[in-house]
């Protein structure tokens, strides 16, 4: 095969970002470009690459393979970029993805704790959901992730070979409501009752989860604001202005008019936090990693 580092890179953006358009984005071409590029691949591959899907592009057996193989191929010339120039980094860095409510919980804790046992390490953090991250280490733009599930807890894709997952934690699903007004001085709320309220949620897609609605609501939700952002959730439900769901693991960082409410007449919710990596030998930096993320929940 001839194949450029341009079209190995195409490849991998593809694959993180599970669309030819966002991959597009990311790498500051143009959509005919990178359509270009994925055919020129599959030429030199003589092989169908991509799997074009309504939930977006995914990577074929045969293009999985080739991205294995690509990860290794950019890995080795960012190095050899880095020892031509005399920028080769003094530390060792682990690339660390964390989904949306993890990163306030586990990076001040984990960081402060690889400070003082491995301070040759740099951890550099990208937050996104779980199916995003996934995609991530699979493409090879990060080592490790921090990711959530819901019963029955299934791997995080259904690639093989499977990502290799360690449990971290379980913690369950409550509801963020105004201290003040109709639920002043609960400790819980029945399912029934949340059917007309206000919700605050973070934008979804067909490929993403509506987060910040409890699942299986027995009616349509009525989501009122739509944000990414936990602090801004938070904020809002303290002033009054909606509800939304939180692990109980953020009651620490509530702020002052926010209560957590469990949820009657529904199964429990439970949510399980896994550190995940690509299967096989891993390094003794990420190791180090994935043992401070362990510790500090």
């Amino acid at each position: 095969m001839d194949v450029s580092s341009t079209g190995l890179r195409v490849l991998q953006q593809i694959a993180e970002s599970g669309s030819f358009t966002a991959a597009a984005t990311r790498l500051g071409y143009t959509q005919s470009a990178v359509s270009r590029q994925a055919a020129s691949l599959e030429r030199e591959a003589g092989a169908t690459l991509f799997e074009r899907r309504s939930d977006g592009v995914r990577l074929t057996s045969a293009g999985l393979t080739l991205l294995r193989h690509a990860r290794t191929i950019l890995e080795t010339l960012t190095k050899a970029e880095r020892d031509l120039t005399g920028t080769a980094p003094r530390t060792e860095v682990v690339r660390l993805g964390v989904f949306l409510s993890a990163g306030s919980v586990v990076l001040p804790v984990m960081l402060g704790r690889l400070a003082a046992s491995d301070p040759h390490l740099t951890v550099t953090t990208v937050e996104g959901t779980t199916p995003g991250l996934t995609r991530a280490l699979r493409a090879g733009s990060i080592d490790l992730a921090v990711l959530t599930s819901r019963p029955p807890h299934r791997p995080p894709d259904d690639e093989s070979p499977r990502l290799h997952t360690e449990t971290v934690e379980d913690t369950e699903l409550v509801v963020a409501v105004p201290a003040a007004g109709v639920f002043a001085g609960l400790t819980s709320v029945h399912v029934d009752e949340l059917v007309e309220a206000p919700w605050i949620a973070a934008p979804s897609s067909r490929s993403e989860p509506l987060l910040g609605v409890w699942p299986g609501l027995p009616g349509r939700p009525r989501v009122v604001h739509s944000t990414r952002d936990w602090l801004t959730k938070l904020q809002l439900v303290a002033g009054g202005f909606g509800v939304t769901t939180v692990p109980a693991r953020l009651a620490p960082l509530l702020p002052p008019g926010v209560s957590l409410l469990h949820v009657d007449g529904a199964s429990p919710e439970i949510r399980r936090v896994l550190v995940a990596r690509l299967p096989g030998h891993t390094t003794p930096a990420v190791t180090a990693v994935t043992r401070a993320i362990m510790a500090a929940v």
